[in-house]
C-alpha cells in the first residue's frame, strides 16, 4: 500500500497482522515486544479478552447512536469515570486534540464570563489567554498547536496561529510573579511531557503555579491525554501533583484503542457550557463507552496500580544497571519512561524493530516507552535484552 496512504508519520517497514498482551506479529508471523502500546493508547494490551468480549457485545446491539439522544453505556460510563476522578462534568469526544480544544473553549467562555461581569462594574478586562508550558504538547489542531509550547511545531505555512497562548519554564518560579495577570482565564499543563522528552513536573512548583493562576482568577487545565488512565501508576498523574485542577482532558487509553476523549470539568466551570458550545458528532458513542468502562474497571482493580509502578521501576532500574556509555539518562513515572542517549533515538528505534522490539521516541536522543500497562516481567525482559543488543552496538 505503499503511496497510498499518506506517510505523515515516517511509518516503519513492518505490516502488523495481531497481537497478543505486549506482543505483536507481523505479517511473517515475527513476533515483537510492543513497548509502545499505540502510543500509550493499548493500555490493556492487544486482545484482553474481557474488551474484546464486550466491544464484541456492544457492536451487535449499537455502535453509534446521533447526539441529539444518550446510550444507556454513555450514562454509566460518564458516572464511573466522573466519580472515579472526582470530577462533576464530562464531555466526549474522539481524541486528546479534541478533548484540549474543549478545555480552551471551556476555559475562555469562563473568562468570558467573567469579564462580562467585570463589565458591568466598568472594569471590563479580556481574559483569554491560556498560559502553558515550554516544551510541552496538546495536539495537532491549530489552536493546541500555538497551545504546544515548542517551536518547532508552530511552522509557518499553517499559520496564522490562533492567539491568546503564553509559555512559559516549568521550574521558573520567578515567571509566576508576573504571568498570571488579569487576562489570563487559565494555566494548563501535562503532569509528564511526553512529547517534549518525558520531563518530570516538580511537585512544589506545580502547586505554586496552580496557587499562583487560582489567585488571579484563572483556572488550571490538566492534560492527561498520555499520564491519564493509570499510565504512571495512578489513575490521573494531577492527584500526584496534589494540584486539583478544575480540568482534566484524557484520552489515548481511556477506551483501550476505541478512539475516544474526554474533557472532565468541576467546580466553577461545571455549568458553563451550554447546549450548541461545543460538539462532536461520534463523542459518546455506545461503543467507545462501553470499552471505557471496561478499561476503568480493570484499572482499578485492587493491586493494578502497584504492578504499573513496579513494572516502571524494574525497567528503569533494568536499563541502569547497564552501566553503558550511550545512556546519559533515565526518568519515568511508572509506565512512561524516558531514556536519553547519545546515538541518534531514531536510529536505535530502526535496529529495534530489526532485533523484535517497537519502541518510541520524544525528540532526537530520547527514546520513550509507553508500553500496556498489563505488560508480564517476561515481555518486559525479552524487550530490554533486544534493547541491550542494540545499545550496545554504538
Amino acid at each position: 500500500m505503499a503511496g497510498v496512504i499518506v506517510n505523515n508519520y515516517g511509518s516503519l517497514p513492518v505490516v502488523f497482522d495481531h497481537g497478543n498482551g505486549a506482543t505483536l506479529y507481523d505479517t511473517d508471523g515475527k513476533a515483537y515486544i510492543d513497548f509502545v502500546a499505540g502510543i500509550g493508547v493499548n493500555c490493556l494490551g492487544h486482545n484482553y479478552p474481557a474488551l474484546v468480549q464486550v466491544v464484541q457485545q456492544q457492536a451487535s446491539r449499537q455502535i453509534h447512536i446521533s447526539n441529539y439522544y444518550t446510550s444507556a453505556e454513555e450514562n454509566a460510563f460518564a458516572s464511573e469515570l466522573l466519580a472515579a476522578a472526582g470530577m462533576e462534568r464530562v464531555f466526549f469526544g474522539n481524541s486528546g486534540a479534541e478533548a484540549n480544544e474543549a478545555a480552551i473553549k471551556l476555559a475562555r467562555k469562563y473568562g468570558w464570563q467573567v469579564s462580562r461581569i467585570s463589565a458591568l462594574n466598568n472594569a471590563a478586562v479580556p481574559r483569554n489567554v491560556i498560559v502553558t508550558l515550554e516544551k510541552s504538547f496538546h495536539g495537532r489542531t491549530l489552536a493546541t498547536l500555538r497551545a504546544t509550547g515548542q517551536e518547532k511545531f508552530h511552522v509557518p505555512y499553517f499559520g496564522p496561529y490562533p492567539e491568546g497562548f503564553r509559555h512559559i519554564k516549568a521550574g521558573d518560579y520567578a515567571s509566576l510573579d508576573t504571568v498570571f495577570d488579569s487576562t489570563v482565564c487559565a494555566f494548563m499543563m501535562e503532569c509528564v511531557q511526553g512529547e517534549g522528552g518525558v520531563n518530570l513536573i516538580d511537585k512544589d512548583w506545580a502547586q505554586a503555579a496552580a496557587a499562583a493562576a487560582r489567585k488571579a482568577g484563572a483556572v488550571v487545565i490538566c492534560d492527561e491525554v498520555q499520564t491519564g488512565m493509570g499510565r504512571t501508576g495512578v489513575l490521573f498523574a494531577s492527584s500526584s501533583l496534589g494540584i486539583n485542577p478544575e480540568i482534566i482532558t484524557v484520552a489515548k487509553g481511556i477506551a483501550g484503542g476505541i478512539p475516544m476523549g474526554a474533557c472532565l470539568f468541576r467546580g466553577v466551570v461545571r455549568d458553563v457550557f451550554e447546549a450548541g458550545d461545543h460538539q462532536s458528532t461520534f463523542g459518546g458513542n455506545p461503543l467507545a463507552c462501553a470499552a471505557g468502562r471496561v478499561v476503568l474497571r480493570e484499572l482499578t482493580r485492587p493491586g493494578f496500580f502497584e504492578r504499573v509502578s513496579a513494572a516502571g521501576l524494574h525497567i528503569r532500574n533494568t536499563i541502569s544497571s547497564w552501566g553503558l556509555p550511550c545512556v546519559k539518562s533515565i526518568r519515568g513515572s511508572g509506565l512512561m519512561i524516558g531514556v536519553d542517549i547519545t546515538p541518534a533515538a531514531a536510529d536505535v528505534q530502526k535496529r529495534c524493530l530489526e532485533e523484535g522490539l517497537c519502541i518510541s521516541t520524544a525528540g532526537v536522543n530520547t527514546l520513550r516507552f509507553l508500553p500496556p500497562l498489563v505488560i508480564t516481567d517476561e515481555e518486559i525482559n525479552t524487550g530490554l535484552g533486544a534493547l541491550k543488543k542494540v545499545l550496545a552496538g554504538f
